[in-house]
């Protein structure tokens, strides 16, 4: 069975498209199946086409989207930096505001303490 949720190689696809070029010197071809004929082959190529035109396009707009929405997202943290800044600076690093926008009391800070180096024990000789 032949996995379809795959691309195709693009190696494959140009091979493919040499083909259908290579059928429009042959003079007899009647082929049995309707999904093999020229008129409906060079449908479904005009289809792939335009598929491929549509990706095109759908991919520069989702990047275009997507930086976009960088900007904004930068934009929004950049103010409420600013916002955090300017409580800082108007209530003091030690109000219930200052607590209320995500940041610790200076009060309610654990002070760090300096840890003695561990001993060392030599063996004495005996």
């Amino acid at each position: 069975m032949t996995d379809i949720t795959r691309r195709l190689a693009p190696k494959r696809i140009a091979q493919d498209i040499q083909a259908l070029n290579s059928l429009a010197a042959i003079a007899n071809y009647a082929p049995m199946r309707p999904e093999a004929s020229y008129h409906t082959l060079q449908q479904a190529y005009q289809a792939m086409r335009q598929s491929q035109q549509d990706e095109v396009l759908m991919e520069a707009t989702l990047r275009a989207g997507r930086d976009r929405a960088r900007e904004a997202e930068w934009a929004f943290h950049n103010a409420v930096l600013a916002m955090k800044q300017s409580v800082l600076g108007q209530f003091g690093p030690n109000s219930d505001e200052i607590q209320a926008i995500g940041y610790t009391k200076a009060s309610k800070r654990k002070r760090s303490s300096r840890q003695k180096p561990p001993v060392v024990e030599e063996d004495s000789p005996g």
